[in-house]
Formats: C-alpha cells, structure tokens, sequence
C-alpha cells in the first residue's frame, strides 16, 4: 500500500525521479529495454500489416493504409537505432515515446477510415486500440499520471470517433449503443489492469533499486573495512605471517558464528618460521625510568609515543623492522622478512642514529638521558605464538645474546660482536668494546666486542636547529618531564590507529527506506568534514561510488542476457548458473500476490459485463460464467480471508490457507493457473456453443455470401468481441508478474492454439456477415446481401492478427518481468550474502583490534565516535602478574632434530595458547593479558574499570588481587596438564604485585597497549626473584589476600635490583585452591 499521504497516481514522482542515477536506473533497468521491445513488436505489426494489404489483391486500394505503415516503419526503426544514442535519447525519451504513440494511434485511425464504404461498425479496431492502451501502460515510458493520461485519451478519442462516425453511417439503435458501452468496458478494463501492472512494475523497480543501492553501500563498506582490517593487521603483524591468520580467524568465523570463545583445536597452529642472516638490535633509554616517575600519564604517552615514533621512521629510512618495545627497551631486526644483504649495516646505522636522536633531546632539554645499544648478527625465529594480544616476536640465542650486548654496552654508544663486524666490511670502525668485563655471560662464551665509532663525531657539530634550552629560573621551574614533553611534541610522530582513516567508514545508515518504498534521493555518500567535496580524495571517492553505481545498473538491462554473457544466467534465457538457486527462486515468498487475483477478478466481471451485454443469453452463457464465478469467488476467498476474518465461520482453515498463497509455491501456482485457465476459457467458450443456422449459398449468387435473416445477422455481429475477450484473457495472464515464465508461455500458448483453431474453423459467412455493417439496407423478404462494406480486409485474418500481436507483446513482456523478478530476487541474495559477509569482517576486526588492545580500550579507537587523541588511563589500584617457566631457557636447543629450535618453540605456543585459553572463562573476565616476553607471560587485573570509577570501593578493587591469585593457580594446574602430556617437569614462577599504573597506547606503526609504573618493575622483581613453583608477592600484597582468606609464608627480606631489599612473601596454593570466597 501507498505510505500515508502518498496516492496510486504520485507513487512514482519524487525523490529520485529528479536525480541523475536513478534516471540512469530506469532508462536502463525498463525504459530503454521496454520501448525497444515495443518497437520491435510495431515494427513487426507493420511488416505484417503490409503483407496483408499485398494479400487482399490490388494494393491499389489501399495506398492510405500501405503509406501509414512504412510511414510508421520507418519511424520505428529511425527510432530503434536511436535507442543506442544514450545521451540522445535519455534526454528525449518522452518526446519519443509519445512520437511512437502517435504513430500507433494514426495507424490506428488510417486502418479505422479505410474500412467504411456504405457502413460503419462499432468494433472497428478495439482490439488495435486496446494494443496501444495497454503498451502505454506496460511498455512506453511515461510515469503513472503520464500513462493515464495518455491511456484515457486514446481511449476518449476512439470512442468520441467511432460515436460520432456510427451515428452518421446508421441509424441510432439500443445495439449501437451496447456496442460502445461495451466498447467502454473493454477500454477501461484495459486501463485498470495497465495501471495495476505499471504500479506493480514500479513497486518491484523501486524495491530492485533500494537492494541494488544497499548492495553498492555493502560492498564500499567490505572496502573499507578490508582495508582498515589489513592495515590494523599489518601494523601489528608482517604481511606474511598476518594473512594466515586472518584467513584462519574467518575460517573460525564461518564455522562457530559470532561467538568469543571458539573452540580450538587439540594442537593450535603454529605461525613461526626460520630466517637466517639477520641482525637484532637491542636499545634501552638510560636514565628514563626515573624521567618516568616525574611524568603524569598524558607526558608518559607522549613522551613513549614520540620517542619510539621517532625511531619507528629511523628503523623503517635504515630497511629495519621493529619487534617489540619492552617498557623503555626498543630492539628490532634488519633482514626480515625479505634478506637483506646490508642486514649489519642498517642496523649499525640505526644504532648510531638513535644515539644521535637521544643525544639532540639531551641538549634540547637538559634532561639527562641517554641510549645503550647492543647489535649481533645470527639467525631467528620469528612469528607469533599464543592465542590472544598476538605481537610479532623473535626468538633464537643470537637473539638473546644481542639482548646481552645491549646490557654490557656503553651509554651513547652502539656496542656489536664480532659477527657483525664481519658482516659491515669495512663500512664503520671501530674499537675494542670490552664488553667480556661487563657480562659475566660474554666472559663465559668467550665473546669479543667492539664499539662503533660515528663517523659525525669525527665532524664539526652544525648549527642547533633545536628548540631553545630554557636557562635560568625558566629552567628550574619547568620540569624535566615538561621540558622533554614540549620538545618531543615538536617532532610530530604519528599518534596510534591514525593510518587506519576510520573516516571513510560509510555509515550503515545511509539510506533510510521509509516503510520499504524507495528514498527520496539516491543515498548521499557522507562528507563527515565539510570540505570533503572539495578535496580530490572526496571526489575520487564520489566518484568511485557513482561509477560503480553505473556499472551495477548496466547489470540491470534486461536486455543483456540475450545480448552478452552474464556470471548469473544462462545465455538466451533466464535460468540462474548458481546450483540450487533457481530452487530457492522458485520457493520464494510473493508478498501481495493475492492483488494479482483481485485484478484477475475484474477482468472477469468485464469480460461477464462484455458477453452480457451483447451476446446471446443463452443457457450456456449462464452455466459458463456461473461456474467461472464460483471458481474466481473461491480463489478470491481463500486469498483474501485473512482481511474478512471476523466474519468468516472457518477462519482459522481459510486464514491459514490464505496466508499461505504468498508463501507456499505450489499453491499459489495451482490458484493461478486455475484463474487463468478459467478466464482464457469463459472468454472463448460460447463460440461454438452459439446456435449458428446451417446456410447455404444460393444458385446465381454472385457476392459469395448466402442469403442472412435480420436474427442470423445478430448472431454474428458480437463475434468480433470475442475477439476482444480473448485479448483480455490474454492480459489477465499478463497481471500476475511473479507467476514463472514458463507457466505463462505454456498457458498462452495453448489458449493461443485453441483461439486460433475455433475463429478459424467458424463458416467464412459469419465473419463476412458481421462486417455488412448495421446500416446496411435490408431486402423486403427480411434478408441482407452485398459485400463486406465495414473493413478492407478479411476479418479473420484480422482477428489472427490481433491474437498473434498480443500473444508476442505478451511473451516478449513477461520474458522481462520474469527477468526483473530474478534480478530482484538475485540481488536481495547478494545484499544478504555481502551483509554477512560485512558481519563477519567487522567480527574480524573487532577479534584483530581486542588482539592488539583490550576491548574497552578498543572502543576508544573504532566506531562511529572516532577518538583520535592520545589514549592514556591512571589507574589506583591494579594487580600486575608476571609468570614465567625458567626451566624453557635450557629445554630450548638449536639442531637439526628439532629443527633449529622450531619445535620447542611449538611447545611454547602450546603452553601460551593453553593460558590464554584461561582467559576466555568467566570468573577470569577481569584480567588482561599484555604480553608475552620469551617464555614470561604479563597479565594484569583491574584495567577494564571505567572512567571515572577509579575510586571504586577496596573491596572490589582488593578482589581483583584475588583473582589474579586463582589466574596464577589455574596456570600452574594447566602447565601441570602440559608436563603429563609432553613428558616434561616445566614449573611456573610467579610475581605478582599491585597499586597504580599508567595504561596507554603507544607506536604509530605497530601500536602497542602497556602498562608502566613502579608497581609494574616490582612486580616483574617478584617473578625474577621468586622460586619454581611459587607465588611471590610483597608484603602489601600479602596482607590484602590474607585478608582475603589466602595464606601466605614469609620468605624475609631479599635484594631487589633498584629497590633495595624487601620483605615478600610466597602465596600458600595448596589453601589458595579452597578458597570460595565469591571471586566469581
């Protein structure tokens, strides 16, 4: 139905009318399509029209009828190569629609006044002017006011004509005046259905545009997404690890849904690969860790971001990757993934180029910092363990020992060994390192080291392009980490997520459909800024857009599956390539399929009103439309008993049936052919039940017509409007749209046969008879003679030709709805298929995003409200664990057996992925994991607590503790489960530690999520310092969980490395494992 306010004659004109694509849509989806099928079928009338003029002997006589013929042949083929001048004809379509009108309706008219001699008939030409109603309506392109206005007045004009023309040709009768009341039913009847089927056509246009825009929006959106997802993924993952993993994550996707925890398979893959001929470099900030204690946590993440910003661009201008940052610790590798013969020099130039960059802050600030880098040249294994907050690492002695030359290096200096002296060639010198007098492990393996000597320190230093120092009392004031904030601001690093450009992202929104009708303009693509379409990106963008919107509505000509090969149908036909589809097309659900009986049903009651006014009352005539009555009321009851309920004595049989003819295929198609069976039969089957005399020609004759009484001659007069119920048996066919095509063909084309075998086996004498002519005089014995004097040709042949005119307008018409109905269907199939898809790639990246970062860290960098500024979070109390397995340091070997190490580091993902897996359980939902350093695993609780509700009750913070106590347990317990399975004895040391932190995202081109603060170096003191197999936490941890109700022992003070000694104590897990206490 028509939304509120809207009526059947302004459905179709507004909004997109007036815009340029949806025009484009329409010329090319229906007008352009439907008019050259009009033109080839007038075309085709007018040949036929010829060849009948040549037939009835001297062409002579009818040169009016020959001229107008060619005249409009010409024109009709002027008009078909046209249709390929798309500029042309988009802008004159209506004009040549109402030339091709025109030229109907004077062909019309030529063959109307052709036909008189002495008399004229009312019929003359219904059948032709029907044509041109209902082609007005189905095939010439004017919109819904247009048609009826054009309709009305072709039907206006031959009735005025023919009125006028039979009052002054015969004598004013009762018979002449049903004629043209009949002549009026068959016209409006003609114009009612016409209307319905265009209402229902733009209906189905409108609903094909709306899925065709929703599908263009869809895919834009897949676009985007992709490119955000491979962008996320690469900033955190190498190309050639990442899209394994994201082909494994959709996969998981696919199989278990939307769901969080998926299960896993008993061995989990393994993403890590060899890579030899590398060089790793280690970098540590010497002197950050107390510049750190001074920063608020704003400073501390600008202060992160800028610095490691900055030797992101050094690594990425020196061919290095980085790896990983640990705190203040920077260490990335040259050689991967693709080898790099200059591997050893890149990094030693990165080395010195750090250095630099620390050493211009330290005079532009004052502040006393410095950089230690450690370079060795070897091989790796790299690649990504573990299930959740995937980080690409490396793994291999080399790149411990690197981790060593770091440790025994220099300050301001880039310390190597003797591997990678050999690798730079020359390229450098350098000094003895003595890094053997540092490293207690570099003594013992007997390692040599040397000291890279820069080659600008050999150079005058240039002008200071720095920032002014502060000096005075301006320096004293200001505090280092301020100073050292406003100076690193000045290099402008990339803040996180920035490449990720969230704003191209196409809201899902964008094309409202207001109660399923189309939108009053073809969707706007969103311009978030106000100046986009002035941009060239806004506009390649747009014009993007608007380009695949034409491709796609290329798609829609109906005329191209017969034209060119289409990926969704079969060649000269309308049958989907896709397996199963053309099943699923078929079962679909038709919604208001039951208007197609309604208009069905009054068809009928014209053709009825048509018989009852004109032909015979006979028995026959009664018993006929009775029983077509009968069968059109029971169809139309049980479509429409849903709307007549309350009064219905059966309602629950005939509404459960009625809802189910636009649902159920079977049903529907049985009801259909049922109507119009009986319809394209009631219209035929008085013919030869009429009481017809056997006449016979008499002797001398020389008309070659027998001898008709007045009441013979009334019995043949009707005939040629059987001829018109016949056609009207025809269109209701034509009104059911989603009815398959194949039904229609075989439907049609029975009831053609059987038209055509009853007119032509009917005596040659009726036809002749009916042509004479009501005025014709009348002979004193009651009978008539002469010659046909109402048309120029045989009436028969005629009526052949009507039938033969509709029969192909209406196979060629319903070949197109049939295919604009697939289209339908196809593209809400594409709209659905792209839609999950879209579903599953937004699933993708939000797995990939809470991979990087917490979730409701995340949300601060996706979804509509774009957040682009730095994201930093204090945070009062939170517990920080580090778990670690020494005894994987001596498992881990290198040889051939294990090849080079890789398996043992399968054992490692094995054990990583099982306590990951820990996380995925509920009474664990508060803890986080941060990352994993070697063989340590980093997890932290209390971070998901909301802004503002830091200052949430002891209780629950002090729970917290707890629970990452019961996370600790469950790990020991699943390393246990891991020995049993691979036979080994690996034991877990745990530290854990709590109070404030500073949370915050750091890196532009691999963002990483950590946490900082005293809190968390005690915490990993308490694992570097504990025991196997044994929980140690300080003593205010302690006295929190015993609070709790968890035992501990006191180990008494020991040394910690900055902090001097503490007093800790070891967590008593064997008590720990029965506490209830609700942590749940």
């Amino acid at each position: 139905m028509p939304a509120k306010g809207r009526y059947f004659l302004n459905e179709g004109e507004e909004g997109p009318d007036q815009d340029a694509l949806y025009e484009k849509y329409r010329f090319t989806s229906q007008h352009g399509p439907l008019l050259l099928t009009l033109l080839l079928v007038a075309a085709t009338a007018c040949v036929a029209l010829i060849v009948i003029a040549f037939s009835q002997g001297d062409p002579s006589r009818h040169q009016a009828i020959l001229g107008m013929a060619f005249l409009a042949l010409a024109v009709f083929a002027a008009l078909t190569v046209l249709m390929y001048v798309e500029c042309l004809l988009r802008h004159w379509l209506r004009a040549l629609a109402l030339l091709t009108w025109a030229c109907l309706v004077a062909l019309g008219y030529v063959l109307v006044f052709n036909a008189w001699t002495k008399a004229a008939c009312a019929w003359e030409q219904v059948p032709f002017f029907l044509f041109i109603v209902f082609v007005v309506y189905t095939l010439l392109p004017f919109s819904m006011r247009g048609a009826v206005a054009v309709g009305a007045v072709s039907t206006a004009s031959h009735l005025l004509v023919l009125g006028a023309l039979m009052g002054g040709f015969t004598t004013p009768s009762v018979r002449v005046g049903l004629q043209l009341l009949a002549n009026t039913v068959i016209f409006l009847c003609g114009n009612l259905t016409g209307a319905f089927h265009k209402h229902q056509m733009q209906d189905a246009s409108r609903d094909l545009f709306t899925y065709t825009v929703k599908c263009i929006q869809i895919r834009r959106k897949l676009r985007i997404e992709k490119r955000q997802q491979e962008n996320l993924l690469l900033s955190v993952l190498p190309a050639h690890i990442s899209m394994g993993m994201k082909l494994a994550i959709i996969e998981r996707l696919k199989e278990h849904g939307d769901r969080r925890c998926m299960p896993d398979n008993n061995f989990h893959s393994l993403y890590v690969k060899r890579h030899q001929n590398v060089s790793i470099l280690y970098a540590d900030i010497v002197g950050f860790t107390r510049l750190a204690s001074d920063c608020s946590p704003k400073e501390l993440v600008v202060v992160l971001n800028e610095l490691f910003g900055k030797f992101d661009q050094i690594a990425k201008a020196n061919e290095c990757m980085r790896i990983k940052i640990l705190g203040d610790c920077y260490y990335c590798v040259s050689g991967l993934p693709v080898s790099l013969p200059t591997h050893a020099r890149n990094c030693v130039k990165m080395g010195l180029d750090m250095c630099q960059a620390i050493k211009q802050v330290r005079e532009a600030t004052g502040v006393d910092i410095n950089m230690r880098v450690g370079i060795h040249s070897g091989n790796v294994l790299c690649g990504v363990i573990g299930l959740r907050k995937w980080q690409y690492d490396v793994w291999s002695h080399d790149v411990s020992l690197a981790n060593r030359m770091e440790a025994a290096g220099v300050p301001g200096r880039v310390h190597i060994t003797e591997a990678t002296l050999k690798h730079l060639d020359k390229a450098y010198e350098v000094e003895d390192g003595h890094g053997q007098q540092r490293d207690p492990y570099l003594k013992e393996m007997n390692i040599r080291t040397y000291l890279v000597i820069d080659p600008r320190s050999q150079q005058p230093p240039p002008p200071s392009q720095h920032l002014p120092r502060p000096k005075g009392d301006a320096a004293l004031k200001m505090r280092a980490s301020v100073r050292m904030t406003r100076y690193l601001e000045s290099w402008g690093a990339a803040r996180p997520f920035a490449h990720l450009n969230h704003r191209e992202s196409v809201s899902s929104g964008e094309t409202p459909v207001p109660n399923g009708r189309r939108p009053k303009s073809v969707p706007q693509r969103h311009r978030r800024t106000p100046d986009r379409s002035m941009s060239p990106k806004g506009r390649s963008e747009d014009d993007s857009y608007d380009d695949e919107m034409l491709s796609a509505i290329e798609g829609l000509s109906s005329t191209r599956p017969c034209c060119s090969k289409s990926d969704d149908f079969y060649t000269f036909g309308s049958i989907f390539l896709e397996k199963g589809f053309e099943r699923e097309y078929r079962l679909a659900p038709i919604p208001r399929a039951r208007h197609d009986f309604a208009c069905a049903g009054l068809i009928f009651v014209c053709i009825l009103f048509v018989h009852v006014l004109l032909m015979p009352r006979t028995a026959a005539l009664g018993v006929s439309f009775g029983l077509v009555a009968c069968v059109l009321g029971l169809v139309l009851g049980l479509c429409f008993a849903t709307k007549f309920s309350r009064w219905c004595p059966a309602r629950g049989t005939l509404c459960t049936i009625s809802e189910r003819v636009e649902t159920q295929p079977l049903l529907r198609l049985t009801l259909a052919i049922l109507t119009i069976g009986s319809l394209l039969t009631v219209a035929i089957i008085n013919l030869p039940l009429m009481p017809f005399p056997v006449l016979e020609l008499p002797v001398g004759n020389e008309t070659g017509l027998p001898a008709v009484s007045s009441k013979t001659r009334a019995l043949c007069e009707p005939l040629p409007y059987y001829t018109c119920s016949c056609v009207l048996g025809f269109i209701a066919c034509s009104v059911f749209l989603r009815m398959s095509l194949e039904p229609k063909v075989v439907l049609l084309t029975v009831a053609l046969v059987a038209y055509l075998v009853l007119f032509n086996l009917s005596p040659c004498w009726q036809w002749d008879c009916c042509g004479q002519g009501l005025g014709n005089l009348t002979e004193p014995n009651g009978t008539t003679s002469g010659t046909p004097s109402c048309s120029w040709r045989d009436l028969k042949t005629m009526t052949n030709f009507y039938l033969v005119l509709f029969y192909v307008t209406l196979l060629m018409l319903s070949r197109q709805i049939d295919y604009y109905c697939r289209l339908d269907c196809l593209w809400k199939k594409k709209f659905k298929k792209e839609h999950e898809e879209f579903e599953t790639m937004e699933n993708v990246n939000r797995l990939l995003l809470e991979n990087v970062l917490p979730a409701h860290v995340a949300a601060h960098f996706i979804g509509d409200k774009l957040n682009e500024d730095w994201y930093h979070q204090s945070y009062d109390c939170v517990c920080v664990m580090f778990a670690s397995v020494p005894d994987f340091k001596v498992f881990y070997t290198e040889c051939d057996v294990n090849k080079e190490g890789l398996e043992c580091l399968r054992l490692l993902n094995e054990i990583i992925a099982d306590f990951d897996e820990l996380l995925l359980k509920p009474k664990f939902s508060s803890v986080e994991k941060i990352k994993t350093i070697g063989s340590t695993y980093m997890a932290a609780a209390g971070l998901s607590v909301a802004s503002g509700h830091e200052n949430q009750e002891l209780e629950r913070q002090h729970a917290h503790i707890g629970v990452m106590v019961e996370f600790s347990i469950a790990l020991m317990s699943k390393l246990d489960g891991i020995n049993r399975h691979s036979f080994n004895s690996f034991r877990l040391r745990v530290g854990i530690n709590h109070g404030p932190v500073i949370a915050g995202v750091i890196g532009a081109r691999k963002p990483q999520y950590d946490i900082w603060g005293n809190t968390v170096n005690v915490a990993s003191r308490m694992e570097s310092t504990g025991e196997l197999g044994k929980i140690q936490v300080t003593e205010e941890t302690c006295t929190i969980l015993q609070g709790l109700g968890y035992s501990c022992e006191c180990r008494g003070l020991i040394n910690v490395k900055g902090k001097g000694e503490l007093r800790t104590y070891f967590v008593c897990t064997d008590t720990a494992k029965f506490q209830g206490l609700g942590l749940n």
